[in-house]
Formats: C-alpha cells, structure tokens, sequence
C-alpha cells in the first residue's frame, strides 16, 4: 500500500483481531511491527468503543519482541521507567524519551559508521598486534629457558658469528642464571613458610 499522509485506520475488535481499514485485511501484531519499521503511519482504535489505544498495541509489539529474545530495554532501564509512574517528574519523561530516540534516529549513520570503524578493521589490527606482542614475549620467555637455542648437539646457532653476535646470548645467559637464583631464593622462602606452618 502506497503511503499516505492520513496514517492508517487500524480496529481492534472483541476477539482481538486487529483489522487493517486501508487494505481491507485482518492483521497480526507481527505486520503492524513491519509498518512501524517500515515507517508507515498508523492508529489503532478499539472497534467498540472508538477508543484510542495505539499506545498499548505499540506496547504490545515491543512486549512480543521482547518475548521473543531481541532484548532492547535494559531491566535496569525499565525499572527506572516504572518508577516514574506516578513521580513528580512523570510528565516530563515521554518528552525527554521521544527527544533521545528523535537525536538518535537522526545521528544513526553516524553511529553505524563509527561502530563499523571502531569493530571493524581497527578492532581487528588490535587484535592482531596484541597477538604478535604475546608471541613475542613469550619466544623471550622461552630463549631464557633454553641455554643453547639451536642446539641438539648444544652449540649455539650463531657459531658461525661474529663475536657481537654472540654478545646477546651471554646476557640471555646471564639472564638464566638470575632467574635461577630467584627461583631457588623464592624455593627457600616458601620451604620456610610451610615448615611455620
């Protein structure tokens, strides 16, 4: 159905089917959900009555689709939302609310194009240069631990060298030798604690 500027006609009758005027059709909460997504206007009015009830079959919908997992409200936002209800500041909360949802729908561009950037490529280089750090540290970690890196015959890999190469293995060398100490050290101290206790 082409869109109008009259919103739709929408009646809700006694069996609770709602009754679509501008198609002639019985419809579900489910197809009023995709006119509302599809920005089609409508109103719901209480076939008996001619009562105004759009607000509660609106509430409806964002009940049914909360049912069915596409949670949007927080618990903790719907718990301030009830007590509102009959606060002094009651009044000013859907004004506050439609102007928030209103600087959202019109700044949502720009949110999806800063959410894309910032999980999207970015994310994913962070990700990797995290990874390459951790590797990093731990082939350092492991070069500590293993006197001669090459060497199944225990000869260093860089026998061939010069002597400045070799430079860097000493200290590693050294390295080991502190970090052995230490651990026989922290060894002693905690020999000492259970023997306390």
């Amino acid at each position: 159905m082409a869109k109008t500027s009259e919103p739709t006609i929408i009646k809700k009758y006694a069996n609770r089917r709602l009754y679509n005027t501008g198609t002639s059709t019985y419809v579900t909460l489910e197809d009023l959900a995709v006119m509302v997504k599809g920005e089609e206007d409508f109103v719901v009015y209480d076939a008996k009555t001619g009562e105004d009830i759009t607000r509660s079959v609106l509430t409806q919908i964002i009940f049914e689709q909360e049912g069915k997992g596409q949670n949007l409200l927080p618990v903790a936002f719907l718990r301030q939302l009830i007590r509102f209800y009959g606060d002094s500041m009651q009044g000013l909360v859907p004004s506050f609310l439609e102007y928030s949802m209103t600087s959202l729908t019109k700044e949502q561009e720009k949110l999806r194009s800063q959410m894309s950037e910032a999980f999207g490529a970015t994310a994913f280089e962070a990700i990797e240069d995290q990874v390459k750090r951790n590797t990093e540290m731990f082939e350092r970690a492991m070069k500590m631990f293993m006197p001669f890196p090459t060497g199944e015959s225990g000869t260093s890999a860089n026998a061939g060298a010069t002597p400045d190469a070799a430079k860097p293995e000493k200290s590693d060398a050294g390295d080991l030798d502190d970090m052995k100490r230490q651990l026989e050290e922290m060894q002693k101290k905690i020999n000492q604690l259970s023997d306390k206790s």
